[in-house]
């Protein structure tokens, strides 16, 4: 069973820095993408940063040149937010896509709130 955990979120200051931290647990067969989704209050979860297996990235419009992705090892993903704003607080989720016997399967974490706020 995968199962991936989550860290680094907190309050921070406009300006300020966090890096959010993803491992997962359990035998993955072959990941096609990890990255980062984030819900804030009141509205949809959006995707924020996602790495494919070829090495390429996606950045949401505005979090380009902000934040940046990193597929650390094969089981590892972490997310560097800089210079945060307030319209940045959410709830943010790690995800795995990933390709099995049964086919194509989403594991998520269990989400941690990062608040931007003086």
């Amino acid at each position: 069973q995968v199962q991936l955990v989550e860290s680094g979120g907190g309050l921070v200051q406009p300006g300020g820095s966090l890096t959010l931290s993803c491992a997962a647990t359990g035998s993955l067969r072959s990941t096609i993408q990890m990255g980062w989704y984030r819900q804030p209050p009141g509205k949809q979860r959006e995707s924020v940063a996602r790495v494919r297996s070829d090495g390429l990235t996606i950045y949401a419009s505005d979090v380009k040149g902000r934040f940046a992705i990193s597929k650390d090892s094969a089981k590892t993903v972490s997310l560097q937010m800089n210079n945060l704003k307030p319209d940045d607080t959410a709830v943010y989720y790690c995800n795995v896509a990933d390709v099995g016997p049964g086919g194509l399967v989403n594991y998520w974490g269990q989400g941690t709130q990062v608040t931007v706020s003086s």
